[in-house]
């Protein structure tokens, strides 16, 4: 055996080495915290119950459990409005592990439409746990006119507000390159209000998720990632579309398109799972306020496209990226919502988002030779930017 060859093996031992004795003290300290014996005081039993879902049926309230704590869970009694009654799980052992997930039928109660209902769960050591059903109504299935439905939803939240924002698009050439820069600066204000609400709006949704997946982490990790992956295929050879202003200008409005449609993905998946709980009156009210929101973001995509003359093609691709992911969010919110995508969603558009402004802000379209972003235009844009996504934002 070549002396390379032997020192190839002994870096291989010794890379793998660390890992292998720390998988052993893994599987030890597992071992023994499995042990009650070794323990040197009695540890009372940790128990978290996640509702994720409850489906309404003729007759049958279903919750979609998760056991979110350390020890396993027995639930042993289940009440409604404070009277116990009787139910089956899926385990039938009604026992959860770490993790798991579970199905609890409440069988044979008459809910009534419209009313609200307040169900009670309860372990075998005693510890309970709420859940609320505002307004009782029939959960939706997925039939074809629901479905339908949904599409719709998604047609008037994010494609027909986008795609009108975009007939912005034959007032731009005219304007002066003051004006201009001062049109850049909106965007770069729309963008980051935009990121910054879809940051919030992710962290809301993490005060309902399990603890055990780390929704604050998770969805700032995401985040990072996705900007960090951005930069690197803007940054590739592969993806240059062309040095001129052109290719720069189809780029960072394509960019600026699929951070707006991830966003409005989250957007959809909240308007979705708001109709499918029976919420009509905030579904109702989200609707109005996204759509009023979302004309700005048609604005934010073509500006970026002054300076060339784009086919419709290219024009109506764009609006499309941005607009038709509501559609697909409307519908997973609407019969497959889960609060676990959605945070990641919520921190993909984020960081989509954000690389889009970071682009912006390095490129030439701010910057004059002489002062270059330190000028008027660039502040009151970026100001009046984020007073018109506040501003229609007050609607939602």
């Amino acid at each position: 055996m070549s002396e390379s060859n032997k020192s190839s093996g002994k870096a291989i031992v010794f890379g793998l080495m660390p890992l292998v004795v720390l998988a052993i003290l893994v599987v030890v300290i597992l071992k023994l915290g499995d042990n009650k014996e070794l323990m040197p005081i009695e540890v009372p039993p940790i128990e978290e119950l996640v509702v994720k879902k409850i489906t309404l049926k003729p007759h049958e309230i279903i919750l979609e459990v998760m056991n979110d704590g350390a020890d396993d869970i027995t639930i042993a009694q289940v009440s409604i409005e404070e009277a116990f009654w009787n139910f089956k799980m899926d385990p039938e052992d009604k026992t959860l592990s770490y993790l798991e997930h579970g199905t609890i039928t409440i069988i044979n109660y008459h809910w009534v439409e419209g009313e609200a209902y307040a169900i009670g769960l309860i372990s075998r050591n005693g510890v309970t746990w709420e859940a609320e059903i505002p307004i009782a109504l029939e959960t939706p299935v997925a039939d074809a006119k629901t479905f339908w439905f949904y599409v719709i939803l998604g047609i008037v939240i994010g494609v027909i507000p986008v795609a009108l924002g975009l007939l912005w698009l034959p007032l731009l050439p005219q304007l002066s390159p003051k004006y201009l820069r001062f049109l850049s600066a909106l965007t770069v204000g729309l963008l980051i209000f935009l990121g910054l609400d879809t940051v919030a709006e992710g962290f809301e949704l993490t005060e309902e998720l399990a603890h055990s997946y780390n929704g604050n982490i998770l969805l700032l990790s995401v985040a990072v990632m996705v900007f960090a992956i951005l930069m690197m295929v803007k940054n590739s050879g592969k993806e240059k579309i062309a040095d001129s202003e052109d290719g720069l200008g189809l780029k960072i409005s394509c960019m600026i398109a699929l951070g707006i449609g991830l966003h409005n993905l989250g957007e959809g998946l909240v308007v979705g799972s708001a109709f499918n709980q029976g919420d009509v009156a905030l579904g109702s009210e989200l609707v109005l306020g996204f759509t009023l929101h979302n004309i700005t973001e048609g604005l934010a995509i073509i500006v970026p496209l002054a300076a060339c003359k784009p086919k419709i093609g290219k024009v109506l691709g764009l609006g499309l990226l941005a607009g038709l992911p509501t559609i697909a969010g409307t519908l997973i919110g609407g019969f497959v919502f889960s609060l676990f995508w959605a945070v990641v969603f919520f921190g993909m558009a984020a960081g989509a988002i954000f690389q889009v402004v970071w682009i912006i802000c390095k490129g030439p379209s701010l910057r004059t030779s002489e002062k270059g972003m330190a000028i008027p235009e660039n502040v009151a844009g970026l100001f009046a930017g984020m007073a018109i996504m506040f501003l229609t934002g007050l609607l939602t």
